[in-house]
């Protein structure tokens, strides 16, 4: 119910406001299943990604944003939920590896998941080599992938402002990968990992970002 309120609400707002430049918008299947990966620049891409697509988009968040107590707390927490977001404990090993499978289920339902197979945002700007989970849900969910590639949301609300800008912002979606039959016969470890520098190369080519050739180190959010 505050998902089906607030998104007839706070995404016409925040177009109106910000006025991104969205690219490839059909290339989202309209129903059933499907994994959104996409380069992460900033704690705004959560919010972004969610207000162009017209369907729901299920995003992993700390659970802290869920905690918080008075009137800031109920008001962060309902925020985050409006999102569609889905609290995670990072410090929490059982809890991350959970997580997976909540977004199995949300697959599981004829949704939309997106993740940031980085696994942080990229402080430098540079596209950083994506973690096989991406890989792992599209494989075992049966789903395609629709890579995704965001530029100048790392102006939005750089690291350390409380305020966000107005500043150009593009997002762009690449049509979808579909891992169906592909790997059969090939060893787990070997298709994931395939499979996920397939879906990076492809938000390389929509974010237009130099590649970075590591994984990234943990960030202090999502």
């Amino acid at each position: 119910m505050i998902y089906t309120v607030a998104h007839r609400v706070v995404p016409p707002v925040v177009r109106a406001i910000w006025r991104p430049t969205v690219i490839g918008l059909e290339n989202i299947p309209p129903t059933g299943g499907v994994i959104l990966a996409s380069n992460h620049l900033s704690f705004a891409d959560s919010v972004v990604i969610p207000c162009v697509v017209p369907r729901r988009v299920a995003f992993l968040a700390k659970s802290d944003y869920f905690t918080g107590t008075g009137i800031k707390g109920a008001l962060t927490r309902g925020w985050f939920e409006a999102l569609g977001m889905l609290p995670v404990d990072r410090d929490d090993h059982k809890a991350a590896l959970a997580s997976l499978d909540t977004a199995l289920e949300v697959l599981g339902r004829g949704e939309a998941f997106g993740i940031y197979p980085e696994g942080t945002r990229s402080r430098d700007g540079r596209l950083y080599r994506g973690r096989t989970g991406v890989a792992h849900l599209a494989l075992t969910a049966g789903v395609p992938v629709v890579p995704v590639g965001l530029v100048g949301t790392e102006k939005l609300q750089p690291v350390g402002s409380n305020r966000p800008r107005i500043v150009p912002v593009t997002v762009s979606f690449g049509e979808p990968i579909d891992f169906t039959g592909r790997y059969d016969g090939v060893p787990a470890g070997r298709a994931r990992r395939e499979a996920t520098d397939e879906i990076m190369t492809a938000i390389q080519r929509l974010s237009g970002q130099s590649e970075a050739g590591v994984y990234n180190d943990r960030a202090p959010d999502l």
